[in-house]
């Protein structure tokens, strides 16, 4: 009887078992779960970060919005105004323009408009009884009937001067005149003091950006500052509109139109390039301001940190135990890390709300349209996003590099 062996098939090992893997949804669950069990620490921790990014959007959009604001009022006032003013002269005395400057200067090829004042050495005074010396630095001008269309004032209250009042004691006052005056409207029953006799106001000007010298003035016809101010007749400003195209070759020929015989003594200036300035330095100042909105940032990252470090070693426990149960150090890296992410993410939110509250809020007290720009609310909360996952980077490895045994013993 023979005997057979048979060979018998080795059995593989059973394979190893897979970990579960977290859907997405998973891992913000838990990780939100995390942040409800402190909810004071991460209000706190939030708050910083909102504090950074709700200086950031509150600057930009303060700043844009006057910036808008400002391009608003250029796009009415104009920016092809010219000023023609006398310089200094050889002799190092005030020079004057010629009484035909304005005449030479509106014969000009490429001006649309020109008109001018001229400074009286007459005070504006409420009453008779104050001193000629507290002028408050208000000036009287006598100023010609077609100011308004050069200039483009606007009239709030009243009416501008014309060639039925030009010749007698009238007075339309500037923004900032009528307020230290304390006339409220204008009419028959509202006078002040010009030079040795009573004016009447019959005008109310709003205030004018490009030509602010007239806020605080009180302007009366031509002939009227002549006949009872004493007034020589010399415009000391003149006021030209050029067509928009020609404004560079109108201000390169000003100086010598309207002083032929002398154009070193006159000075050009285009006012739309004073704002220009002006929106320069609040651009410096911006930065500035978002240098330290950017400094609350990162301090509002070391609390992320510091939040989720204190975590790390308040929670070994459930660390370990997540660990025996079969989480690998993938899924407790990205739990924690997710944790600092939704922290920041709560800040970042919070901050941009807070922001574009105070913007609203800043720029309706002002008047300006509130304007705040969709980078910055997103550069904004993306800010935050990767400052959140700079914090949580080593609190979640330091929590992945826990090992089971050690949490479970130390907890």
């Amino acid at each position: 009887m023979s005997t057979a062996t048979a060979t018998e098939p080795r059995l593989a090992p059973p394979p190893r078992p897979r970990p579960a893997r977290l859907r997405p949804a998973d891992v913000v669950r838990v990780g939100g779960s995390g942040l409800r069990s402190r909810p004071m620490r991460v209000f706190l921790s939030a708050l910083g970060i909102a504090i950074g990014i709700a200086a950031m959007i509150g600057v930009v959009g303060i700043s844009t919005s006057s910036q808008e604001e400002l391009n608003r009022k250029m796009a009415l006032l104009g920016t092809n105004l010219l000023t023609v003013t006398p310089g200094q002269s050889f002799g190092g005395d005030q020079a004057s323009l010629p009484d035909e400057a304005v005449g030479m200067i509106g014969a000009t090829d490429g001006v649309e408009s020109v008109s001018a004042v001229g400074r009286t050495e007459a005070g504006v005074f409420r009453t008779d009884h104050i001193p000629e010396e507290q002028t408050g630095g208000l000036g009287v001008f006598a100023a010609r009937i077609d100011l308004t269309k050069t200039v483009r004032l606007d009239v709030v209250d009243g009416r501008w001067l014309n060639a039925a009042n030009d010749r007698y004691p009238a007075t339309v006052l500037g923004a900032k005149a009528a307020r230290h005056l304390g006339v409220l409207e204008a009419g028959p029953d509202s006078r002040v003091w010009l030079g040795d006799q009573w004016f009447t106001v019959v005008g109310l000007l709003a205030p004018n950006e490009l030509a602010p010298e007239l806020d605080a003035a009180a302007l009366v016809g031509w002939p009227a500052a002549a006949e009872f101010l004493e007034f020589d007749g010399h415009p000391t400003t003149v006021y030209t509109r050029a067509e928009e195209a020609a404004v560079g070759d109108v201000q390169g020929v000003l100086g010598a139109t309207a002083n032929p015989a002398s154009p070193n003594e006159v000075e050009v200036s285009r006012p739309s390039d004073a704002l220009a300035a002006k929106l320069a330095t609040d651009d410096a100042l911006s930065g500035l301001l978002l240098g330290l909105g950017a400094v609350a940032l990162l301090v509002g990252g070391v609390g992320v940190a510091n939040t989720m470090v204190i975590s790390v070693l308040e929670r070994r426990a459930e660390i370990g135990l997540r660990r025996s149960l079969g989480a690998t150090r993938g899924q407790i890296r990205t739990q924690f890390l997710c944790e600092s992410l939704l922290l920041s993410a709560l800040g970042g939110v919070g901050g941009v709300l807070l922001g574009i509250g105070v913007t609203t809020a800043y720029a309706g007290y002002q008047g300006w349209p509130t304007v705040v720009p969709l980078w910055a609310m997103v550069g904004g909360v993306a800010a935050t996003l990767l400052i959140g996952g700079l914090a949580g980077f080593y609190p979640a490895v330091r929590a992945a590099r826990l090992p089971p045994t050690e949490a479970l013993a130390a907890a």
